[in-house]
């Protein structure tokens, strides 16, 4: 696909503006081919970039990636290490996106990471926090819940502090904490693989989202797929919890 591309699905098609993607699969991947489940992270990686240029083809402005959870550390560690030796090889190929005009954003406890791959993470952030095509979001050692108690525990400090009354504590202030910050609420969440559960993923920006399963694993997903998962958005009515 040419860098600069645009794909419209229909003039009745309308596009999301914040999509999320659990890339689930990668070790099921593996298994049917009977490799480790690192060779699925990797071809998952493949998978992400191609994915990532076609959404912004499609006219997505923010797509965020669940690409590490808070619970993830309990898998085994030559696992989780080659998880982690992807990310740092992988973040230097995101750079490519910058050359495309994408601004990268990275949300989750970054504490826990390696601090290689953290000033890595913050210089990629820093080079691309001027462009506007379309802003990518990889959520690394991030859990939703513990995203929220980040958020609370802010705002407990402040009122510890005296800087904050507890009656004046608004959903707009929870939000200004979360990781999330000036990042719109998810409007369609894709989960492939079969599986059909949120996993602890933005459980407070996907409050009204849209929600796409399908039974192909993350490294066979390919563009047609997420057209087809817009089209299925499209034809949906949100209420919003109204009639």
């Amino acid at each position: 696909m040419a860098k600069n591309e645009k794909i419209n699905l229909g003039e009745n098609v309308s596009v999301p503006v914040h999509v999320g993607v659990i890339m689930d699969g990668n070790g099921r991947w593996a298994k049917k081919r009977g490799m480790p489940r690192k060779f699925g992270h990797r071809e998952g990686a493949k998978t992400f970039r191609a994915i990532t240029r076609h959404a912004k083809a499609l006219g997505i402005q923010y797509i965020t990636y669940y690409a590490f959870s808070t619970e993830n550390w309990k898998r085994p560690k030559d696992e989780v290490d080659a998880i982690m030796d992807l990310f740092e090889k992988y973040l230097d190929e995101v750079r490519d996106f910058i050359e495309e005009n994408i601004r990268v954003r990275f949300i989750g406890d970054r504490t826990r990471l390696s601090e290689n791959l953290q000033r890595k993470m913050a210089s990629v952030e820093e080079d691309s926090k001027n462009f506007d095509s379309m802003t990518l979001v990889l959520a690394i050692n991030y859990g939703g819940r513990d995203e929220i108690c980040h958020a609370a525990k802010t705002l407990a400090q402040q009122v510890k502090e005296g800087k904050l009354e507890p009656e004046d504590i608004t959903m707009d202030m929870i939000e200004r904490n979360l990781y999330t910050e000036e990042i719109p609420p998810v409007d369609l969440v894709i989960r492939p693989s079969g599986e059909q559960r949120l996993s602890n993923f933005m459980i407070w920006q996907a409050a009204y989202a849209e929600f796409y399963y399908t039974n192909i694993l993350w490294p066979d997903f390919k563009g047609s797929d997420l057209d087809k998962a817009v089209i299925a958005y499209s034809e949906r009515n949100r209420r919003f919890g109204g009639v």
